[in-house]
């Protein structure tokens, strides 16, 4: 993504000038796994335990000595392993054991068969089918070593990882500190949603999908509301949302040929890093401080806010809250139709993927790509990464949605 206007910062290069400059909160709390989800590691989980933690049949079955079949020749039942309630007879030489899934096999045996794969027979039971050598057996180990790292720092506790932690016998986790972000909009025309509009006024949109976001971040939200262009009224607005949170992110008042209050109170409370990013939608997008809080200043526009704060914002966050680093997910589609790129601008369109008939992924805009047409992302499930014309037909790369706007 190297292609850019004058004076613009590519894509790339906003980015790695953000994450270079953030560095993770160091303030970790010790949760319990209950209430763990949506936290970050702060350590590596080294597992206490081997997993399984001893051998066990994976089936309703018969466990036996492999080198004591004989086929056509039935064994006889020496009892039962329940899950639970380990067997801790004598297995005769010649004999099995009826086991459930999930009991523990005794020492000795070495393969269990499918209880489908057997007949009662007066003399025991007979295998309908020959068996397989060390078959339908979870060995002590095999899954997870004692002191094996099972998830890394960084990892982000989700519903697939506290199962896992739970199955170790984990009751807590030490994670970092849930990151506070402080919003709001600026702007004499906004208004709230309820509200009557008076001539020139639009509601305020923004605020509501960057709020959603961070908060399927797991990050608490300090919503500030609307400020008026005001410098006064910025100025303490900006120093409330230093003093309480760990970023600031704003929209509106960062475009060219607005009131330069926004900028101007970088300069004076805090830094400008940059000011403006060769991309579509979402150019005048800034990056600065407020003090030592990072700030992040999107566009008024409502989709040029989203875009911006998905692809610029959602990363450095992550960072910020000390979550691995994690690529999105782009892929390659066959375009439905042209699509037209923006001169010297990654353009993000709104798209929508489809399979076709071969079960090759197609994708087609999902209509007018305006900055204002909040209908166009409403209706997509992918940003169409267009940086130079793509006749239909021909592939284009996309990237799907991930789960914080889903």
């Amino acid at each position: 993504m190297s292609c850019c206007d004058a004076g613009a910062m590519s894509v790339q290069d906003a980015l790695n000038t953000m994450l270079v400059q953030i560095t993770t909160v160091s303030e970790c709390v010790t949760v319990s796994l209950a209430n763990s989800q949506g936290y970050i590691l702060a350590e590596d989980v080294l597992s206490p335990l081997n997993m399984p933690p001893f051998d066990n049949s994976a089936m309703d079955g018969y466990a036996f000595r492999f080198a004591e079949w004989v086929e056509g020749q039935a064994l006889a039942v020496a009892g039962t392993a329940l899950a639970g309630q380990p067997f801790t007879g004598d297995i005769p030489a010649g004999a099995c054991l009826r086991i459930m899934t999930g009991a523990q096999v005794p020492t000795g045996l070495d393969t269990v068969i499918m209880q489908e794969q057997t007949a009662q027979t007066s003399e025991g039971v007979l295998f309908t089918q020959p068996p397989k050598a060390k078959a339908n057996i979870r060995y002590l180990g095999e899954e997870i070593r004692t002191g094996d790292v099972v998830l890394k720092a960084g990892s982000r506790l989700h519903a697939r990882a506290l199962p896992l932690l739970a199955t170790l016998g984990l009751p807590e986790v030490k994670v970092h500190r849930r990151l506070k972000v402080a919003i709001f909009s600026t702007g004499d025309e906004l208004k709230l949603p309820g509200t009557p509009l008076q001539a020139g006024e639009i509601y305020d949109s923004n605020r509501y999908g960057i709020e959603a976001m961070l908060n399927r971040m797991g990050i608490e939200c300090l919503n500030l509301g609307i400020i008026p262009d005001d410098p006064a009224q910025l100025r303490d607005t900006f120093m409330q949302a230093a003093q309480s949170a760990d970023a600031i992110i704003t929209s509106g008042g960062v475009s060219v040929g607005e009131a330069d209050y926004t900028k101007d109170l970088l300069l004076e409370l805090g830094e400008v890093g940059f000011w403006s990013v060769a991309m579509k939608p979402g150019k005048p997008f800034a990056f600065g401080k407020i003090r030592d809080k990072h700030f992040f200043g999107l566009p008024g526009n409502p989709v040029s806010a989203f875009v911006t704060f998905y692809q610029l914002v959602q990363p450095a966050l992550r960072k910020l809250a000390g979550e691995i680093s994690v690529a999105p997910l782009r892929i390659p589609a066959i375009a439905e139709h042209n699509f037209r790129s923006a001169k010297n601008r990654v353009d993000f369109q709104r798209g929508l993927i489809s399979v076709n008939a071969d079960g090759l992924i197609t994708v087609r805009s999902t209509g007018a790509q305006g900055s204002g047409m909040f209908t166009s992302l409403c209706a997509a499930n992918c940003f169409v990464i267009v940086e130079k014309d793509v006749p239909a037909g021909s592939s284009v790369t996309i990237e799907l949605f991930n789960e914080i706007v889903n």
